[in-house]
C-alpha cells in the first residue's frame, strides 16, 4: 500500500497551472476590453489623431502611453505562456539559471518566476 501526499509537486503544480491558465485569461480579456474589443492598442492610438481638439503633445503622449501599455502586456502574456511550457514540460518551479527548486512562497507571489531570487537579483544586477 502506497501512502502518497496530497502536495505532491505534480498536484502543486496542477494547481499552478490552473492558476496561470486563470491569470492568461483574465490578460486577455483585460486587453479586450481596454481595447475596444479586437482592436489592436494601435488602432486606438491611431483614434487620437483624429480628434482635433488635442495638442499634438497630447496627442504624442497618449499615443506613446498605448505602445508603452502594449509591450508590458505582451510581455506579461509572453511570460505566463513560458510558464505554462515549463510546467508541461516538468521544469515549473526549476530555477532556469542554477536549477534549484523555487521555494513555494515565490511562486505563489509571483508564479511566473523562473528564477530563483538570488538568480534573479543577479541578473537584475547585470542589466
Amino acid at each position: 500500500m502506497s501512502t502518497t501526499s496530497f502536495n505532491t509537486p505534480s498536484r502543486l503544480h496542477e494547481a499552478d497551472k490552473a492558476h496561470l491558465i486563470e491569470a492568461r485569461q483574465q490578460l486577455l480579456q483585460r486587453m479586450a476590453h481596454e481595447r475596444g474589443g479586437l482592436r489592436s492598442r494601435a488602432e486606438v492610438a491611431a483614434d487620437h489623431f483624429d480628434n482635433g481638439f488635442e495638442s499634438r503633445a497630447q496627442i504624442q503622449t497618449e499615443r506613446q502611453t498605448e505602445f508603452a501599455l502594449n509591450e508590458h502586456e505582451t510581455a506579461e502574456l509572453g511570460d505566463i505562456e513560458a510558464a505554462l511550457e515549463r510546467v508541461q514540460a516538468g521544469t515549473y518551479g526549476i530555477c532556469t539559471d542554477c536549477g534549484i527548486t523555487i521555494p513555494a512562497e515565490r511562486l505563489n507571489a509571483y508564479p511566473v518566476a523562473k528564477r530563483c531570487i538570488d538568480c534573479q537579483s543577479l541578473a537584475e544586477h547585470h542589466r
